[in-house]
């Protein structure tokens, strides 16, 4: 009779131990969503913009040498002879190594389809991409290439160095930060809340550049003819902040 007794008694006593531990975790749950909703209540969250219009410091372009020749050898060894004459003469205007890559270089044969495919010669390209910030020698670094041999220059770009952009950053920052506070304290004075501090932020740069010049095909500098024209215009740097504000 003892044994039933005590098996009952530890039948009540886990039973009980379950109730309440259903009950804790219903008010463990309850409490987590009410002070997850009270968070998202008691926030605003607002962007900052600032930008900064400054001429560009660096140019990047493609020069390349297009050649067809009766064979393929021929036409390799004529684009080489040609690219190298080019690259001379940008070393001869101060561009290092570093600021000229090989971008792009192909052989394929040149088909004439009258009547049946046949080849009638080969064609050799060699594209270089060009990287400065000798702005002011850009129109150089066309004519002499184009006067070297170079039939293609294309993908003319200019854009913000990540040194330039580094400078202007804080400032940028500080900026984009005021209007961000600046739009939350309206928001919050047509709410008639208090702002009383930050949850969390962010931070999301870009630069972009807005002049490009292209050109298919480019003919040999006439003595005499005059230098091309090319302007960097200005390129905006731009800051944005997203910012959540804790108010009550």
């Amino acid at each position: 009779m003892s044994q039933e007794v005590s098996n009952n008694r530890l039948y009540y006593i886990v039973f009980a131990l379950s109730i309440a531990l259903v009950i804790m975790t219903a008010v463990l749950y309850a409490s987590s969503q009410a002070a997850s909703q009270q968070n998202t209540e008691q926030t605003i969250y607002m962007n900052g913009y600032a930008e900064n219009k400054v001429v560009p410091d660096t140019v990047s372009l493609s020069i390349g040498v297009v050649v067809q020749s009766p064979t393929s050898k021929e036409a390799v060894s004529e684009n080489a002879v040609l690219m190298s004459a080019v690259i001379e003469e940008l070393k001869a205007l101060g561009l290092e190594d570093k600021d000229i890559q090989t971008s792009y270089v192909s052989v394929y044969p040149v088909y004439n389809y009258d009547g049946k495919a046949t080849i009638e010669g080969y064609s050799a390209s060699n594209n270089v991409q060009v990287t400065t910030m000798m702005l002011d020698k850009l129109s150089d670094i066309i004519d002499r290439s184009t006067a070297a041999g170079a039939n293609q220059i294309g993908s003319v770009s200019f854009s913000v160095s990540d040194e330039m952009q580094k400078e202007l950053r804080e400032e940028l920052i500080d900026d984009a930060v005021a209007d961000a506070k600046s739009k939350a304290d309206t928001l919050a004075n047509s709410l008639d809340v208090k702002i009383t501090g930050v949850l969390t932020s962010s931070v999301s740069d870009s630069s972009g550049s807005r002049f490009y010049y292209d050109v298919a095909e480019s003919l040999p500098m006439e003595e005499g003819a005059v230098s091309t024209p090319i302007q960097p215009g200005e390129s905006t740097v731009s800051m944005s902040v997203q910012v959540t504000y804790l108010i009550e």
